[in-house]
């Protein structure tokens, strides 16, 4: 639930580097500021963890290749080395995301069921290719990277504080691209070269992050290509699981007919046919018959009000999802309370999907959970429908079990996201994030 750091949020449409800002104080102030710092940190750390994975990447490629005409020992290094440098890779966009607020996008992992096929995938993949390509870049970038950070933050102050110590350096004076440095309007040159040096230091490291993003960007995300073959597999896995999850409801429904109205509605029947048989004979007998026949009717429309109001209640369609929420809230055996935040009402399908959802999620808490409370909270941001259901009760709920994955898939057939998280001894939390694009 589900990266990101204190430099900035960073998004997936772009460099989300320090932004360049104008005028004089802000080009004063660019100089101290955490952002231009937290880029500097960033691309002096780049050369440290750059040379640890260039070694470990190069020595075990060289390891793999060498062991290949041993029985193909060196598959199962170069495996290794491949999923080393998906591991670096992952470290680089959470390090992109934590200093420059860049949220790089990653390549989906290959779907692979057999060990040995999930094992030489990503072998076989692009992606796997970009991320040791990445790692073998990551020296010679950072070099570069850091020899010109050193020169531009270091060349300002030094010439910036030339006139506290020319005397004292030797021969009494500094020798600069061949010029000899002492009289005062050569230092009066000096300090202002320095303080220009200094200035666009935080340009300087502005344009290297973006660079650095750039490069990033290229081998560590996941290409239109290999990002649209694995999005037509999702939509084709969400497909099925609707699927699935439409055929179980429309079991489920056919079953509590079955089951429930039906079985009442029958018995109704025959009671009626015991009281018509009684009626000229002994008509208070058929009275009694009769009065149970009511009470029988009474409970197969209980029944069908509330069949009816788990497939779509005319409440939710008429006053949205606050009101139909706070009817089932009403309804639970455990108590309730309900927070509903929704500027912008929904689409129909979205209501009915988040509305099924909480009904499940609290049928679950008053059957299972043995909860003394629990909480649904409602709200929306931007395009996003974020529904959390919680309960302090036992826990230890299952995801994978059918209550909680058919909720998953129908969740996933709008393109949605369920999380769970319920440890043993409680509590229990189920978010689930439904887009809402209008």
């Amino acid at each position: 639930m589900p990266d990101a750091g204190s430099a900035a949020a960073g998004s997936s449409g772009g460099p989300a580097v320090p932004r360049r800002r104008s005028g004089p104080v802000a080009v004063l102030l660019a100089v101290v500021s955490a952002g231009t710092w937290l880029a500097v940190i960033h691309l002096f750390a780049g050369l440290f963890i750059g040379i640890v994975a260039f070694v470990l990447l190069v020595a075990g490629t060289a390891v793999g290749i060498a062991t290949l005409p041993v029985f193909f020992l060196g598959i199962p290094v170069l495996a290794g080395v491949f999923a080393l440098g998906g591991l670096f890779a992952r470290a680089e966009r959470a390090r992109l995301a934590f200093f420059l607020g860049t949220a790089i996008p990653a390549a989906r992992p290959p779907g692979e069921q057999v060990w040995w096929r999930r094992m030489v995938a990503p072998m076989r993949s692009a992606a796997g290719w970009r991320y040791l390509g990445y790692g073998l870049v990551r020296v010679p970038l950072s070099v570069v990277q850091v020899v010109v950070l050193s020169v531009v933050w270091s060349l300002g102050p030094v010439l910036l504080a030339l006139p506290f110590y020319n005397s004292a350096l030797p021969g009494g004076r500094a020798h600069l691209g061949g010029y000899l440095i002492h009289s005062p309007w050569q230092l009066t040159v000096a300090v202002l070269l320095g303080a220009g040096v200094l200035l666009a230091a935080p340009q300087v490291t502005y344009a290297l992050a973006a660079a650095d993003v750039a490069v990033g960007g290229r081998l560590l995300s996941s290409t239109g290509r290999a990002e649209l073959t694995a999005r037509i597999g999702e939509l084709e896995t969400s497909r099925a699981r609707v699927m699935d999850a439409a055929e179980a409801e429309r079991m489920r429904i056919e079953r509590d007919l079955h089951d429930g109205a039906q079985q009442r509605l029958v018995s109704l029947a025959m009671e009626l046919g015991r009281a018509k048989a009684k009626f000229s004979s002994d008509p208070e007998a058929a009275a009694t018959i009769v009065g149970q026949a009511h009470e029988q009717a009474k409970e197969a429309l209980a029944e069908l009000r509330n069949l009816v109001r788990g497939v779509h209640p005319p409440v939710l369609s008429d006053r949205g999802l606050d009101a139909a929420l706070s009817g089932l809230a009403a309804l639970s055996p455990v108590p309730v309370t309900v927070g509903v935040d929704l500027p912008v009402r929904p689409s129909a399908q979205v209501e009915a999907i988040a509305y099924f959802v909480v009904a499940e999620a609290l049928t679950n808490v008053a059957k299972h959970a043995r909860a003394s409370r629990a909480e649904v909270t409602v709200r929306r941001s931007g395009d996003a429908l974020t529904l959390v259901i919680y309960d302090d009760g036992a826990g230890g709920a299952d995801p994978a079990g059918q209550g909680l994955s058919g909720l998953a898939a129908r969740v996933a057939g709008v393109d949605g996201r369920l999380w769970v998280n319920s440890p043993a001894g409680g509590p229990t939390s189920v978010e689930v994030v439904l887009p809402c694009g209008s």
